[in-house]
């Protein structure tokens, strides 16, 4: 699987870009079918307490699958993103099963 891991307005610790890492590289046991993934962790400037996003795009043949969320932690955006990209996979299967 090919990554890429963008920071948008901050510098990444290693522990949060091995966080992100592991739970997107986890969405391979999934699907088996995702070329790569793209994710964006933003920083965004505000007031509000969920001031941090993450965008996780997937590569997959055929059609790409997007995700974001937004939280007080970059921890609990990834793994919301990710939770939503679960359910969009699953998604996915069943409609392939009825093609």
């Amino acid at each position: 699987m090919k990554w890429d891991i963008q920071t948008v307005d901050f510098k990444a610790t290693e522990e949060l870009l091995s966080f992100t890492e592991e739970k997107v590289s986890g969405l391979h046991k999934y699907y088996d079918q995702i070329v790569g993934a793209e994710v964006y962790l933003k920083l965004i400037q505000d007031e509000a307490n969920q001031n941090k996003k993450a965008e996780i795009k997937l590569n997959i043949p055929g059609n790409d699958l997007f995700a974001e969320s937004h939280d007080a932690s970059f921890e609990k955006a990834v793994h919301d993103a990710v939770d939503k990209l679960k359910g969009q996979i699953r998604k996915l299967k069943t409609k392939m099963q009825k093609h």
